[in-house]
């Protein structure tokens, strides 16, 4: 994940910041390319998608699902059950790791896609989309 002006943001300079999804251990509610609208010191809670930094490599930042509050911090997960590298790797998360709190996805028009009424119509449907908490199951 690539975050734009999310180094300076998550140090106190602005509250909101643009990150870039890369790969896709957020499949299906992120996809690769994704343009996120954070909110740096939001308040987390569980089931809420965050960036933070990855615990074992803290210059990569990712993003993950909060699911909850363990000891040492949070256990977060992709949204794809297929896809390696969240908690079940690296354990939980301490706080001062998880940077801010995703508020919005934008997903832009895909290059060489037919320009039709119907795909447009689609693409605007879809492409702007809050990232809202949802209910988790135990697993």
């Amino acid at each position: 994940m690539r975050d734009t002006p999310g180094e300076r943001a998550a140090e106190g300079a602005a509250p909101f910041g643009i990150a870039e999804v890369t790969g896709v251990s957020m499949v299906p509610t992120l996809l690769h390319g994704d343009q996120l609208l954070v909110r740096y010191g939001a308040r987390l809670t569980p089931g809420c998608v965050a960036v933070l930094r990855h615990p074992l490599q803290q210059d990569l930042l990712v993003v993950k699902r909060l699911v909850e509050r363990r000891d040492g911090g949070w256990w977060v997960l992709g949204d794809n059950p297929d896809a390696e590298g969240d908690s079940r790797v690296f354990g939980t998360v301490p706080p001062e790791l998880v940077l801010g709190r995703v508020l919005a996805r934008y997903r832009p028009v895909t290059p060489g896609r037919q320009r039709s009424v119907g795909v447009l119509a689609s693409w605007l449907f879809s492409a702007v989309r809050p990232v809202a908490s949802r209910r988790l199951r135990a697993r």
